[in-house]
């Protein structure tokens, strides 16, 4: 989606909107502006911080105490009526600590508070600015926080959001009346615990009439198209792709939001443009400068609907993506992986129920894991790619077998059949399986089985050395800009993800897949069945995951679908059988820019396409009243395994985060029954039968996660003095992954080797644990009383690490 623009509401505004917003000549020591421009942002301001939010800056502030801090303001009457005018180098002592006012000049739109204020969790940055004008001027401020913000303009206080949440541009829309002459604008930004940092503009037409299309896609976002239709934007803008606010209600089936914006003046005869068209107007823009790219087909009965590449394969040699562009297609490898599996049954040279002992007898526990388990993810087998330092071996050339050797007598996650946990080690075995039955390599066996049959002359094994003529080179997004991406040997991936493809050899597959032309309608019938474990048997949901492939529902209808992810490449392979729907989305960057997921792309694809013919979505007006105490049972800590679902109460509403994600809220269908609106989710929370929630089933994108319910957190008081003699460096792995642990004032940290750095919790003088994961460490003393090792359990994975520093 383009980052929206901004607008110009006076004549003086479009002169200065031609030469910029200038800083005034005496702003040496000032952020002062002459002008208020739309569609730019300010990117000088005064900062002052960081403040901590607990005062002392002992131990992490309870929720309470941050909204305290929150409501409590050193600078409530400042803008005009305090005296005091911040300049650069100005002290000034808050919470018995001196800050000093300093000007910051950012590059890019974001102002990032951490080094302009800071490093510093649960704290607190004012950031001040002076804005000359010709004449008042009534206008929308775009802002955008990590986290809470807090704005007032001369004084006066004019919009507040508590919030936890990533920057994006215009998050918050802020009604603002700027008066002739000097203006004084102070934004308080409340940081949680991570990246802090703002943004702020003037919004105008375009900037505008963007916000009101997205927000017109969610009934959450009510408000703000009523503030927008309010402010005057017209109920009938059109964004890049000719789609009205009333339009794109429609197509993601918001049936109450298009009712609204009918009664509001919408035009309700709008024609859906052409799919090529519209994919150009949003994607164009995205790529105006020289970035990786994106390859897209979109296909219907068999027929090929859309197809084009946008971007670079090869960045440096201006080298574009074309449909004919071969991507490494990672995890979207499983489905051809389990295909083989069946072929190879159907053939009568295997079972899906055999014994893991029959292929390999020395591992261990063989003979509880079946095949079947292997092709589910449930055989409990650890994740060889969630071993420690793993990241840090990934370019050099290995084999399967040596493989295997290193993840085969590590401790089971859980025991076979139990529960569902996304396992690469069980698709790798399935791999070796396939060669050692076939008596081909993998590759080989793909090959006369698949690929040459179905025309697949672009699809194959991916190496090192392999000369590919149309390869698209793997790209990593960080801060504000685009470079090469870590490069994997695909001797690591095997069967869980080593294949590279094109859209077009992916077309050919899906529908050879599901026109009976790869395997029996028994064997796809198998694939296409959700899997039941001990933990979910009782369940009768369409979503889960089959032999290789998700299955989910969109509105009620059911997909069937596969993502990829390694570091450089993305991919979605989607399908929508009740009306013959195909969507392949490939892209050459991870992590990437906003817009160029190719799941979100695939998924915007088949509501383009679909929309009018899918079920309405789950409204507001079909939310059922919970009273605030039947909450209560539901709020605590779910173990997603790689990450941490916590579940919070405020008043008659109930939030959930997820490890590194924003918080959001949940609205209920049920006392136990809660979905998001902001993503195509929901989760239920399963009750024993004395009342207690003892888990959390979590449905998106074709997957189900059980997530058991974690016992609650219970801190110990200890003295940081002592936190000085865990400060170090820990070998988690010959030297290939190292956990640094610093301690920052009262609080101690750790980081493990290419993992962000968490605060870690003391349960006992020697012991902590995390909270973002389910994961603990006690740190060892010699006889000296010297810390000689950390001790690391998570997963059922106990790692020794000595301290080497």
């Amino acid at each position: 989606m383009t980052p929206p623009k901004a607008c110009i509401a006076h004549l003086c505004a479009l002169v200065l909107a031609l030469v910029g917003p200038a800083r005034a000549a005496d702003s040496a020591n000032r952020a002062a502006y002459t002008g208020l421009p739309p569609d730019t942002f300010l990117k000088t301001w005064l900062i002052l911080g960081p403040i901590p939010v607990a005062g002392d800056g002992k131990g992490t502030p309870s929720e309470a105490a941050q909204k305290k801090a929150f409501g409590d303001d050193w600078f409530a009457g400042q803008g005009g009526s305090s005296g005091v005018q911040p300049r650069a180098g100005l002290k000034q002592n808050i919470a018995g600590k001196d800050l000093e006012w300093r000007l910051v000049e950012s590059k890019d739109d974001t102002i990032d508070l951490k080094p302009a204020a800071g490093a510093s969790d649960f704290a607190i940055a004012y950031a001040w600015a002076e804005i000359d004008l010709p004449q008042a001027t009534n206008c929308l401020l775009g802002i955008g926080s990590d986290d809470a913000v807090k704005v007032w303009l001369n004084g006066k206080l004019i919009h507040e959001n508590w919030t936890d949440r990533p920057t994006v541009p215009d998050d918050d829309i802020v009604r603002a009346r700027f008066e002739r002459g000097r203006n004084l604008l102070l934004l308080k930004i409340q940081n949680m615990q991570g990246d802090w940092g703002f943004t702020c503009r003037r919004m105008g037409p375009e900037a505008q009439s963007a916000k009101l299309l997205r927000a017109a896609r969610t009934s959450s976002d009510t408000d703000a198209v009523k503030k927008l239709l309010d402010q005057g934007v017209d109920v009938n803008t059109r964004g890049p792709a000719g789609i009205t606010p009333w339009l794109g209600a429609r197509l993601h089936g918001d049936t109450q939001m298009a009712e609204f914006l009918a009664s509001r003046g919408a035009d309700t005869n709008v024609a859906r443009p052409a799919l090529d068209a519209a994919s150009d107007a949003v994607l164009n823009p995205l790529f105006k400068e020289d970035l990786p790219g994106v390859a897209l087909l979109v296909a219907q009965d068999g027929k090929v609907r859309f197809v084009k590449g946008y971007g670079f394969a090869d960045v440096e040699h201006h080298i574009p993506v074309t449909p004919q562009t071969q991507f490494r297609i990672g995890s979207i490898t499983k489905q051809f992986t389990a295909a083989a599996i069946l072929k190879l049954q159907e053939q009568g040279k295997l079972s899906i129920t055999d014994k893991l002992s029959k292929y390999l007898p020395d591992f261990p526990r063989g003979d509880e894991v079946t095949l079947h388990h292997l092709l589910t993810h449930t055989s409990g087998i650890h994740s060889y790619t969630d071993k420690p330092g793993f990241l840090e071996t990934v370019t050099n050339t290995t084999t399967t077998a040596a493989l295997i050797k290193s993840f085969q007598k590590d401790p089971y996650d859980f025991n076979p059949g139990k529960k569902w946990s996304y396992d690469n080690s069980g698709f790798l075995l399935l791999g070796y399986i396939v060669e050692k039955v076939s008596g081909q390599s993998y590759g080989d066996f793909l090959r006369t089985s698949f690929f040459t049959p179905l025309g697949m002359t672009n699809t194959g094994v991916h190496h090192k050395g392999i000369a590919l003529e149309h390869e698209a080179l793997g790209y990593e997004y960080h801060n504000g800009k685009f470079s090469r991406a870590l490069d994997w040997d695909m001797s690591w991936a095997g069967g869980a993800g080593a294949l590279y493809s094109t859209v077009e050899d992916l077309f050919r597959w899906n529908e050879a897949v599901f026109n009976g032309k790869v395997l029996t309608e028994a064997s796809l019938k198998a694939a296409f069945t959700p899997v039941k474990t001990e933990e979910n048997k009782a369940e009768n949901s369409p979503d889960g995951y089959g032999y290789g492939w998700m299955l989910s529902t969109l509105r009620g209808t059911q997909v069937i679908a596969h993502g990829g992810g390694l570091n450089g490449f993305s991919s979605m392979l989607m399908r929508v059988p009740a009306h013959n729907f195909t969507v392949v989305a490939l892209a050459n960057a991870l992590p990437s820019k906003p817009g160029l997921d190719p799941g979100p792309m695939a998924q915007e694809s088949v509501e383009f396409c679909l929309g009018e013919q899918l079920p309405p979505r789950t409204s507001p007006k079909s939310l059922q009243k919970i009273s605030p105490a039947a909450l209560d049972p539901l709020v605590g800590r779910y173990d997603y395994g790689r990450a941490i679902m916590t579940v919070e109460k405020e008043g008659s509403r109930l939030f959930a985060r997820l490890t590194g994600q924003p918080r959001f809220e949940i609205f209920p269908e049920s006392e136990t029954n809660f979905f998001w609106k902001v993503v195509e989710a929901h989760v239920t929370f399963i009750k024993s039968a004395d009342g207690k929630v003892t888990k959390a089933i979590h449905h998106q994108g074709g997957m189900t996660i059980d997530a058991p319910r974690l016992p609650d957190l219970k801190e110990f008081k200890a003295d940081p003095v002592t936190y000085d003699a865990f400060v170090g460096k820990y070998d988690y792995g010959e030297g290939k992954s190292i956990m640094t642990v610093t301690r920052e004032g009262d609080r101690l940290y750790a980081q493990l080797t290419g993992q962000p750095k968490f605060e870690i919790f003391p349960s006992s003088p020697t012991e902590f644990f995390w909270k973002v994961v389910d994961a603990q460490v006690a740190f060892v003393k010699d006889a000296a009383g010297k810390i000689t090792k950390a001790v690391h359990h998570q997963n059922g994975q106990t790692v020794e690490a000595p301290k080497i520093e």
